[in-house]
Order: structure tokens, then sequence, then C-alpha cells
């Protein structure tokens, strides 16, 4: 049952986020009313908790008013005592679905935000009618468990703790609050706008409630299905304990227990395995996965997601393609392909990194390598290896030998991939 009046929106807020203890917190608001409600509702808990809070909003650039509703929350920001920055996404070359580019692009851009201010965790405001919308857009792709389950109240991605505290709160209960304490927000016309597939789910869903099909119906639906995602995950987890190792960054699953999982099983350790591997935000298409999964009963060898599945007599290998990080460039100390970063083991003076690159040690690095069998990885996984480079002079590579005061490590442990399967 969706929550109303102050005091149990107030709850809500304080149980969501008692779990964790916060010196610095983000909130991302666009001035609608449910990051505006949000915003409010944490500017009084911040303060009553001593937390500093810092707020973020996304201009899409995709309407001339964005930019006045940016400033707007700048203003009630001010006004809070919230510090408040407004971010600028310029991707968008009129192709592809818009929605789903722009809402990728707005957790890139928060998450680089957070990232570089040292904001570890970030509210948004998802409500009990964005779980019940969602529910029936995926109900409609004819999504599994995973699809259909409920959005997390709180989930790690890209180093960023997303918490969605108003999970069980529903829209009309944010503008009510809104309303009784004379605050405004902006209604963004694009909600009305049926081009939009969320803005035809809310009209289908106001429909529906004569049937008794209502965001609180739904919610607990979706709570249902979370509880059997999480029990799916753990045996898929206890499967990757007993069959899987990590050898620099591949993936190396015993053939013989991998094949006697059961198929749901199978699916979900292999999509867990290439989005590992891959760093990738979402799994491949499920019809693709399914030939892969297909040809590796087989025996035979595939390449998916910017992976090579590579089987052979007694284990399948999951490793980066080569084609996927050819051309993927950093410096020092960033991140490269999402996963990698190369650093110096000791402070370095002024200038010394200047012409350095990282970029894949490739085959030109393998032959300057004399010692890279001692790795214990197959050739085609060793060329996919980040490498320091200045110009053609290999600096640096994931070997002893080519150390050289720099150190190859992964920005998550290696454990991360078991502990992973469970943090959605």
């Amino acid at each position: 049952m969706s929550l109303t009046g102050d005091d149990a929106l107030k709850s809500a807020l304080e149980t969501a986020l008692a779990p964790d203890r916060f010196d610095r917190l983000g909130v991302a608001v666009s001035g609608g009313g449910d990051s505006m409600a949000l915003l409010h509702l944490l500017a009084d808990w911040a303060q009553a908790q001593g937390v500093a809070l810092h707020a973020v909003t996304v201009d899409h650039g995709l309407r001339p008013a964005a930019k006045a509703e940016a400033a707007m929350v700048a203003e009630v920001c001010e006004g809070l005592g919230v510090a408040h920055r407004t971010l600028v996404w310029e991707g968008w070359d009129g192709s592809g679905n818009l929605q789903d580019q722009a809402r990728r692009a707005r957790y890139r851009l928060m998450t680089d935000w957070a990232r570089e201010a040292g904001i570890g965790a970030v509210a948004l405001g998802h409500t009990a009618d964005d779980q019940a919308e969602t529910f029936l857009m995926r109900l409609a792709r004819g999504s599994g468990v995973d699809g259909l389950s409920a959005m997390a109240s709180r989930r790690r991605a890209g180093g960023v703790l997303w918490l969605r505290p108003l999970l069980a709160v529903s829209r009309e209960a944010l503008r009510g609050f809104l309303r009784g304490r004379r605050l405004g927000w902006i209604d963004d016309p694009s909600n009305a706008d049926l081009r939009f597939e969320r803005v035809r789910a809310r009209q289908i869903l106001a429909e529906l409630a004569p049937l008794g099909v209502t965001a609180d119906g739904l919610m607990a639906t979706t709570r249902r299905l979370a509880e059997a995602r999480e029990a799916l995950d753990a045996v898929t987890q206890e499967a990757a304990r007993r069959l899987a190792r990590v050898e620099l960054g591949d993936v190396v699953l015993e053939r013989a227990g991998f094949a006697t999982l059961p198929a749901e099983i199978r699916r979900r350790l292999m999509v867990h395995t290439l989005n590992w591997v891959a760093s990738a935000e979402y799994g491949p298409r499920a019809d693709a996965l399914a030939e892969v999964l297909r040809q590796v009963d087989e025996g035979t060898s595939a390449t998916l997601h910017g992976c090579r599945v590579v089987v052979r007599k007694t284990d399948l290998r999951v490793a980066r393609e080569f084609q996927a990080v050819k051309d993927m460039v950093a410096e020092p100390g960033r991140l490269w392909d999402r996963r990698w970063r190369i650093v110096a083991a000791e402070a370095l003076m002024p200038g010394e990194t200047k012409d350095l690159q990282v970029r894949a040690l490739g085959e030109a690095g393998v032959a300057l390598c004399a010692e890279w069998r001692a790795a214990g990885l197959p050739r085609s996984s060793m060329i996919t290896l980040p490498a320091l480079w200045r110009g053609t002079d290999l600096v640096a590579a994931a070997l002893p030998e080519k150390a050289n005061g720099w150190k190859v490590e992964m920005d998550r442990g290696e454990g991360d991939y078991f502990s992973s399967i469970l943090s959605h």
C-alpha cells in the first residue's frame, strides 16, 4: 500500500536511508513533482542528520524550457542551502530511442559528477507509480522474472550507490506534500506525449483501475517477483563459486558442471559473466544469448557482447574480444575499458606522464613480452589486456617483468565477479 501524509513520507525516507551513514549525499532533481518533493524531504533530513546534500540536474538539451527549469531548481537549492550543479547532454543525433538514450546519458553524466565530487550515493525520485508503469512496459516486451521484478531500492553501478527511497510512495502523495507546503514544481510537457511508451503505460494503468489493477497491486506483485529473483541469484552465485575462476580479467567456467545446470541458471550465469567481462550495463539480447548457449552445447566457440566464449575440452573461457578494445585509449590512472587502471607504484615527478597512453597490449605488445606465457593466458586474451605506451614504445604491461614501476590493476577486485551477482 502506498504511503500518504507528511509523517509517513518522512518515515519512509528515513527507513530507506537508515542502513547507511553519509557525510555527503547526492539527489537528482529534474524540477518535476517527484524529484522536487524528494529534494525538500531530503533537505530537512540532511539538516537534521548533519549530511551535506548535493543536487544535480541534467539538461538534455531537447527543449528550450529545460535551461530555465534547471535554473529554477538551482534557485530553490540556493534557498535551501543545497549545493547544485547542472549537467548538459548534447549527444543525441536524432536517431534511435530518444528516452532510452537520454536515460543512459543521464546516468553516465550523474555518475561522473558523483565520482568527481566524492559523492558515494545519489537518491532518485522513483515512485510506486513508476514501478507499476515499468512493470506494464516490460510485460508488453515479454520480460521474465528480472524484468518484471521490482526496481531495486538500492543498486550499485559505476562505483555509485543509487537509492530510491520513495518506491512505496505514490506520485499523488508527493504532490500533496508539495501543495501542503505551497511549494512549486514543473510539469514536463513530454509527460503527456503519447509518443512515449511510459506515457501510454500511465494512461493504460488509469484505464485498468476499474478491474482492480492498480499501482499498489502491481507493486505487491513486483515485490514477490523480486523475492524470486533474489532466490535465483543466490543459486547462480553458488554455481559461480563452484564452477568459475577469474584469470586476469577472463572468467573460466568448468564445462561439464556448466552443462548440467538448470537452463535458467545457465542463462543467468552466462549473462552475468559476459556483463562482468565487458563491464556492460545491460545484458545481451535474449535471442543472441540463446544462440551462443546452443553453440556452446555443440562445442563451438562464439562471440557476443564484446566477448569471446571459447569452448575447450574441460572449460569455457569468457574473454574480452580484441575488436572491442583495440581503439580504446585512456590516460594513466584513468579507467580503461571500464575496468582497468594503470597507476604508478610511487609518486611521479611533474611531466613524467607526458605522452603516455593506456592502450591494448595487442600483438605488437605481446611480441615485446618474452615471458608472456608465464601469465597463463592464451595469446588471444593477452592482446586484450591494458598496457602503457609512449608512442610505439611499451612502458608497462600486466606482467612482473614488465611492471617497470607501474601497477596494472582491476578497478574492482576479482572477488567482485562473485559478489556482484547479488547486487542489482
